[in-house]
């Protein structure tokens, strides 16, 4: 680990910081508060960047922050001011939130000291490394996806100091919801300390999403109130009831934004660095958010690591979910899948093995990537998410793209003879409309976002089944049930690692919401009282019948060749009649019915899928010995080669060995 930070030994506690353009580095130590500035003590340069000071007599619990001086001129991409006090970037814990304040933004000479408006860094023992255990998940398996803070606000079974915290996912009522659903890994979004956007607090709104973060390895105390200690503990109960953790990180921006924005750690002890920059000074934007990571430069790069390995090692978690992920792959602003921090990843001792998924576009040049990232990263799939949607919300010519996806993406990840698919699939996520949402609403409602609706996407795939948002027509709530089991089903149905947001599985709504990142209140927070138990309960079979079938969880492309050892076809793609689908049929605009028939010697898997809205007969190719049954049982399901499929449905037939009659042997006296 790096030697940046605050390290403590038996005689006292040693500061370092890295600056290559800083002409003073101050470390000013607080009182026990974090209130007083009890001491100010300037580090002495080391070499090629480093500064540091031994200061006796302090142990771990001391508060501190750095302080850097320097040529101040901003449009060169200087921001020196020792006015501004300097969150540690290696700080493993921070005293409480950060709260934004323009005070922050102030120009140098213009503002007050900030130490009153920051958290201050806390100088932390940290505990013995967790044994080295593989990751529990494994690809083709369920990730599901986390708002630690929103998932269980309202939980009635979760002890109300403990709503919101990362600790709450250990609650037993957490786990066993958690296994029920078959969930292989939960992904937690951001959980490191963040701030809000400077334009949040006048519209009384607070990032809820955690996207803007400011330092990383050092947990939000919103979110962890015990700290590094909650998170290694929830990893610990998750593992022995065989759920894995991942990581939603940050590293392509921070909260100190544009030029506008605040000065809190990075920027302040050497932007130039830290941040890209163009070659007048400004900043990059490939982000969105006002600037961009360099995490191209040697001291970047291993910064990032060292808060990775922290997590592994410290916390035992199974691995990673990268926001943003190009630009950990940029090198001088341009994507480069051989990039050296991407590299330097994949080969590390300790994060070689780990879960690595990437989301893989930014807004820079050339910044979409689906199905660049080297591997083992798995990438979440927005085809598999658009194309669901288009095919299911009725549009013309689906057919076709709806295969590949639920064959595994080929089209995106079979490059250099890769043979298994990289995708996450998923419908819905934390950005976008909820599942729940894309059938109810046919346009963004984000008004209470305060920027009239004009954030979020305005193309959402969606649509409202007749009438837009809540209803009282039980027709209409009906359809959207219908539909909804309809997406799940084709989730659970597809080749590759599927992923789940929490809630989706029992109709969480945010009212047609699309951006709701600035919502900490009932708009985000799971309704578990209110929660659709039918639809969780399909879920539930959805989930079961997935982990029963390996046909459904292995992650091979489908090919409609035999695999390996056997003489059957991994897939057969068939019309309703049974018949296989000819290239007319793939070509056909008006085709809305499709069978996906997965291979085996000794049964076969039927996906039935009726994107009509008119029920249709379906038949099923026979097979002496054999016999069609419904592979999850609802009501109104039928055994037997022919049965009449509703429209707007996706059902599951296995094939089981017949039961031979029982001969009766004569004679014998029996």
């Amino acid at each position: 680990m790096s030697q940046l930070g605050a390290i403590i030994t038996k005689e006292g506690v040693r500061f370092a910081a890295w600056s290559s353009s800083a002409r003073r580095i101050w470390v000013s130590i607080f009182d026990d508060e974090g209130t007083r500035e009890i001491d100010r003590l300037e580090l002495q340069p080391e070499g090629e960047g480093f500064h540091a000071v031994f200061v006796a007599g302090l142990a771990a619990g001391t508060r501190y922050g750095f302080r850097a001086d320097g040529e101040y001129a901003p449009e060169k991409g200087l921001w020196f001011d020792p006015d501004k006090l300097l969150v540690d970037p290696y700080a493993v814990e921070v005293d409480r939130p950060y709260v934004y304040d323009g005070r922050l933004a102030a120009r140098r000479g213009e503002g007050t000291d900030t130490a009153p408006l920051l958290p201050k860094a806390i100088a932390a023992t940290l505990p013995q490394p967790v044994p080295a255990l593989p990751p529990l998940f494994q690809p083709g398996g369920l990730i599901y996806e986390v708002p630690v803070r929103a998932f269980t606000m309202l939980h009635p079974d979760i002890p109300k100091p403990q709503r919101g915290t990362i600790a709450a996912l250990a609650h037993p009522a957490i786990v066993e919801h958690l296994k029920k659903l078959g969930v292989g890994a939960v992904e937690l979004m951001p959980v490191t300390a963040s701030i809000d956007e400077r334009h949040l607090p006048a519209l009384g709104l607070r990032n809820a999403w955690g996207y803007n973060p400011v330092t990383f390895m050092a947990l939000d105390p919103r979110l962890a109130p015990d700290g590094l200690a909650e998170l290694r503990q929830t990893v610990a109960t998750l593992r022995e009831a065989g759920i894995g953790v991942i990581l939603d990180l940050v590293f392509n921006h921070t909260g100190e934004s544009d030029r506008l924005g605040p000065t809190l750690s990075l920027r302040g002890l050497d932007s130039r660095t830290y941040y890209r920059h163009w070659p007048d000074g400004s900043l990059a934007n490939d982000t969105g958010t006002g600037n961009t990571v360099a995490c191209d430069h040697p001291v970047v790069r291993e910064m990032v690591l060292d808060t990775l390995r922290h997590f592994v090692c410290r916390a035992g978690v199974d691995g990673f979910r990268f926001d943003l992920a190009p630009i950990l792959g940029r090198v001088d602003g341009v994507f480069d899948a051989a990039a050296p921090l991407l590299m330097a990843i994949r080969s590390d001792p300790a994060l070689g093995d780990r879960v690595l998924i990437a989301e893989p576009w930014d807004i820079g040049p050339d910044g979409y990537q689906l199905g660049n990232f080297p591997p083992p990263f798995l990438e979440w799939n927005d085809r598999f998410r658009d194309d669901i949607r288009r095919f299911w919300r009725g549009d013309s010519g689906m057919v076709g793209a709806l295969a590949t996806r639920l064959a595994g993406s080929s089209d995106v990840f079979a490059k250099a003879g890769q043979q298994t698919s990289r995708s996450v699939n998923f419908i819905a996520a934390h950005d976008g409309m909820t599942l729940a949402d894309i059938v109810a609403y046919e346009h963004k409602h984000n008004e209470a976002n305060g920027e009239q609706n004009r954030d979020g996407h305005d193309d959402n795939l969606s649509w409202n089944n007749g009438v837009e948002g809540e209803t009282g027509d039980r027709a209409i709530v009906t359809d959207r049930f219908d539909d909804q089991c309809a997406l799940l089903a084709t989730l659970f149905a597809s080749r590759g690692t599927i992923l789940l947001t929490a809630g989706d599985e029992f109709g969480r709504t945010q009212k047609g919401n699309n951006n709701a990142y600035a919502q900490d209140n009932e708009i985000t927070w799971l309704d578990w009282a209110g929660r659709d138990q039918a639809l969780e309960q399909y879920a539930v079979l959805l989930a079961a019948m997935r982990r029963s079938v390996p046909a459904l969880s292995d992650t091979r492309f489908l090919t409609g060749e035999p695999p390996p050892g056997s003489e059957k076809p991994d897939v057969v793609w068939l019309t309703e009649t049974g018949m296989p689908l000819d290239e007319a049929g793939w070509q056909d605009p008006g085709r809305y019915r499709l069978v996906m028939m997965l291979g085996g010697d000794d049964c076969r898997l039927a996906v039935v899928i009726n994107g009509d809205r008119r029920t249709c007969m379906f038949t099923l190719p026979e097979r002496d010995g054999f016999r069609w049954e419904p592979a999850i049982e609802t009501p109104g399901g039928a055994a037997g080669i022919s049965r009449p499929v509703p429209g707007r449905t996706l059902i599951f037939m296995i094939e089981h060995k017949a039961a031979q009659p029982q001969i009766k042997e004569n004679g014998g006296g029996k």
